[in-house]
């Protein structure tokens, strides 16, 4: 799968669910993980993360939403159940993004609603678990833009194989005058 992403939570409150996301993260395959102004001490997530995944990608900590800082061209993506909000099944994920979740008993801050390139919303009754909902979110992502054999039409696994990846022509960039 091309790009990369990363995910994040505001204003956490509950260290075991840092480590469940970072855990998660890491077995999607995640570049980092991040928190803005965690109103808890976030080292205590080791306990639920137990693939090490503090090992093997990086946690950034934010003091505040306009200390958030992100790669160039990496879209930031609200989860938010809010009205205008785009339902995940019909969201397309940018290659670069950076996915980010509000506290556990709360929302994201209006700055950073203000600050996301799109807000989206996983179409359920009512608010989920942190951890979970960022699981379908990478999930979701995962299975929009990787390869896999297209599902058959009755139920069950896919009857034909996945056809084989076709390489384009080589793409050269063009050398800028110096």
């Amino acid at each position: 799968m091309r790009g990369y992403f990363g995910i994040g939570v505001e204003g956490i409150s509950k260290p075991a669910n840092v480590g469940a996301l970072m855990r998660t993260a890491h077995a999607f395959g995640a570049s980092f993980a991040f928190t803005i102004a965690p109103v808890t001490d976030v080292q205590g997530f080791r306990e639920a993360d137990t693939s090490e995944a503090s090992k093997n990608m990086p946690l950034y900590t934010f003091p505040d939403v306009d200390s958030l800082t992100l790669p160039r061209d990496c879209d930031l993506v609200g989860i938010e159940l809010m009205d205008d909000s785009i339902e995940l099944p019909s969201f397309r994920h940018p290659r670069r993004a950076a996915y980010v979740l509000g506290p556990e008993r709360g929302s994201l801050s209006p700055e950073l609603v203000e600050r996301c390139a799109f807000v989206v919303k996983i179409p359920t009754r009512f608010s989920i678990n942190l951890s979970l909902a960022g699981a379908l979110v990478m999930y979701d992502r995962l299975i929009s833009l990787g390869r896999f054999a297209p599902r058959p039409l009755r139920p069950g696994g896919p009857t034909e194989p996945l056809p084989p990846h076709v390489h384009g022509q080589p793409a050269f960039r063009k050398r800028r005058a110096e």
